[in-house]
């Protein structure tokens, strides 16, 4: 638990004192010895009072849910707030929600126990925490303000609010500027604490990086190259390279019939710059490279992408990466990528046969082990939720997914009956009870 600060408690106070003037009639600023970003909150939530005391009518029938969530964007990189924010916070108590850009909660994540604690001020999907709505929050303010927003305990507007806090930042189109939605993290002291908002900033940031890959590839037909004035882009006619890191082994890059082997750090190169299509500086990518970055340094970095260069310009010219950021001339196509673009399209067959193991297994980059989590993570999670028998059956013959106790709890409640394969699922059932 975080340790509560004379500050946090004097915040807390001061909080508890403007909702007491509220209460006796004195909606006056001058009485609220607030923080400016919540005074000035309050202040617009005083206009919307009569439309504030309670939410619980806002929340939207499961349909309506539905295809809001099928037609926001945030939908694509739900794999990355689940990684960088939901996992790392699962014994914290945190709540992850993410919401559109009018404040509408589409996805609540967490502990089941918290969720249904949060249930008590309609903090659910479907309902709505705009600031019109249930006054200042850190989703609903955020959305107003555009920038990332802390609001503890009394300082919610709604006193249903106080006995939580949150920390939430939007999220922008890396196109067109446009604000997307919002993401929030919300629970007790540990949801406002110091690290909280550069660890939402940091996640929103990734998510907007994976969604301008989305954006750069939604059209099959389309081509976006990054190339310098003196280099032709492929024309459209031309094979397209893919780069293979499922493999279980190395990785290969296959153009048509031609293809060659890559090396571990090659291989990492490659895949990393292909999943920061903005770019990476030379420290990012020695950070991303290296368990101990101090113990590398950005010359030997441009060394081996010397070497990698040298690769590329045999093999495909327009992959040879760049400098200033480090990026790559021409993104290729992945099969990591393939499965992620499968599962949004739900189309499982396809993201089974994209997935042939884990990403690049000899590598031990931080970066690589990122990107390995992420993919699999996704292909668990559409398993679980919309695998057939047939699929499940699929998923259960790779080696990570074997001794995945939910993954077999599922494939037995929906196999036939008469299934053959229902003997083996028990089986492995059993030896895994037997081990534990």
């Amino acid at each position: 638990m975080p340790l509560v600060t004379p500050a946090s408690m004097a915040l807390q106070r001061r909080a508890l004192a403007a909702h007491e003037a509220l209460g006796a009639g004195v909606p006056n600023e001058t009485a609220w010895q607030l923080r400016d970003v919540v005074r000035e909150s309050w202040l617009r939530s005083l206009e919307y009072k009569d439309s504030v005391e309670s939410n619980a009518h806002t929340v939207l029938s499961d349909e309506a849910l539905r295809d809001l969530r099928t037609a926001s964007p945030l939908r694509l990189v739900l794999p990355v707030f689940d990684r960088l924010l939901l996992e790392p916070t699962r014994d914290t108590n945190l709540i992850l929600a993410i919401g559109d850009p009018n404040g509408r909660l589409l996805w609540v994540k967490g502990d089941s126990r918290v969720l249904r604690d949060a249930e008590s001020m309609a903090f659910v999907p479907g309902a709505d925490w705009s600031e019109r709505a249930v006054g200042t929050s850190a989703p609903g303010t955020a959305l107003v303000t555009g920038g990332g927003v802390q609001v503890a305990g009394a300082e919610h507007f709604d006193p249903i609010a106080h006995r939580w806090s949150c920390t939430a930042v939007p999220i922008h189109s890396p196109d067109t500027g446009e604000m997307l939605g919002v993401v929030d993290i919300t629970g007790g002291a540990d949801a406002v604490a110091s690290h909280s908002l550069a660890l939402l900033k940091a996640a929103v940031a990734a998510a907007e990086s994976e969604l301008r890959w989305h954006q750069e590839h939604a059209d099959p037909e389309r081509k976006t190259f990054i190339v310098p004035a003196s280099r032709k882009p492929k024309l459209a006619a031309e094979p397209e390279s893919m780069l293979h890191l499922t493999s279980g082994a190395g990785a290969q890059l296959r153009r048509g019939n031609a293809g060659i082997e890559l090396s571990t750090r090659h291989a990492e190169l490659l895949a990393l710059l292909s999943w920061h299509p903005r770019g990476l500086s030379g420290e990012e990518l020695v950070e991303l490279l290296h368990i101990n970055p101090d113990a590398a340094d950005v010359g030997t970095l441009r060394a081996e992408l010397v070497r990698l260069r040298k690769v590329l310009a045999d093999f495909d010219e327009s992959l040879v990466p760049l400098s200033r950021p480090y990026r790559l001339g021409s993104l290729p196509r992945c099969d990591a990528r393939e499965v992620l673009r499968a599962i949004e399209k739900g189309d499982l067959d396809a993201a089974l046969s994209y997935y042939q193991g884990p990403i690049l297994p000899r590598s031990l980059a931080p970066g690589i082990e990122g990107i390995r989590d992420e993919v699999f993570a996704a292909l668990r999670q559409a398993m679980l939720q919309d695998g057939s028998d047939t699929h499940l059956i699929r998923f259960l013959e790779l080696s990570e997914a074997q001794d995945d106790e939910e993954v077999l709890g599922t494939t037995l409640q929906v196999l036939p009956p008469r299934s053959p394969h229902r003997a083996l699922v028990v089986a492995a059932l059993e030896r895994i009870e037997s081990r534990g």
